[in-house]
């Protein structure tokens, strides 16, 4: 197997030189080619900036991928994962500056500081994390690992937390955030990629033996992780908070969805504490 070495600045990083269909492999990241080009970005980024032709990784059909580094990073010390179905504009964006910012700092800054600052501030913030963080504690998630609030979950010093998508690079549809819907991800083979073969290779990498407590956001990620359970993709071990609303604001049924599912959603996470953790 063939290695290139690539520097920043005076950061040494180590990444496979194996290519498919333009993709490193799960063990390395895209980061390296990207770098001039988030140099060159404005502080202030625009959607132009950014849904280009130089940061497009993929067309298929209406489909279009883009690049953004925070879903790059993988939290290997987790015990909690939340799971979306692609990073829409606003954690993209996010991404990308951050990214920016910790170029700019210099020398001093490593691969793996610019995609982890990068995670902190594109996952989840404003209102959507508020929801989120309503129902997780509604849920009782806090308990299992001794919190007072899951808000704690989001505390850059305690490490329980990795954030993630079924496909982990953006994707759009005529500019528009990719919903899972119109295709629906089996529908494609670039989405079937990604959410069928890169996602369980990420969740293998947070946990060999120990069960995960997992929070599929909405339908569609909840039914794609029940397939990857069933085809033995993802160890049928971990705990997972099958029918957990998306948090998202734009999700009109939010509340009736989680009322409806909270004593389940409670049962597992008493489950997960009782069992994963004694």
């Amino acid at each position: 197997m063939a290695y290139v070495y690539l520097t920043i600045d005076r950061g040494i990083v180590e990444v496979t030189n194996l290519r498919r269909r333009g993709r490193m492999t799960m063990q390395s990241t895209q980061l390296q080619h990207y770098l001039p080009m988030i140099r060159s970005l404005p502080n202030e980024i625009e959607k132009s900036d950014l849904i280009n032709a130089r940061f497009l990784m993929e067309r298929s059909g209406p489909l279009e991928m883009y690049y953004a580094p925070h879903n790059e990073y993988v939290n290997r010390g987790a015990r909690l994962v939340i799971v979306g179905i692609t990073p829409g504009w606003t954690q993209m964006k996010a991404a990308f500056e951050q990214a920016k910012r910790s170029i700019e700092k210099g020398a001093s800054t490593t691969e793996i500081e610019i995609l982890k600052n990068s995670k902190r501030a594109a996952r989840f913030s404003g209102t959507m994390r508020n929801n989120l963080i309503e129902m997780l504690d509604q849920c009782g998630v806090q308990t299992p690992f001794q919190l007072g609030t899951s808000a704690q979950l989001f505390n850059d010093e305690l490490p329980l937390l990795h954030t993630t998508s079924l496909i982990k690079y953006p994707v759009f549809i005529d500019g528009k955030n990719y919903n899972g819907h119109a295709p629906k991800i089996e529908q494609s083979s670039l989405l079937i990629e990604y959410a069928f073969h890169h996602f369980p290779q990420e969740i293998a990498q947070l946990s060999k033996q120990d069960p995960l407590l997992i929070v599929p956001l909405g339908k569609t990620v909840s039914a794609t992780l029940q397939t990857l359970i069933a085809q033995g993709k993802i160890g049928s071990h971990h705990f997972c908070l099958y029918g957990f609303p998306h948090p998202s604001g734009a999700n009109g049924h939010r509340k009736k969805q989680f009322s409806e599912a909270k004593q389940r959603l409670q049962q597992i996470v008493q489950n997960y504490s009782s069992k994963a953790l004694r």
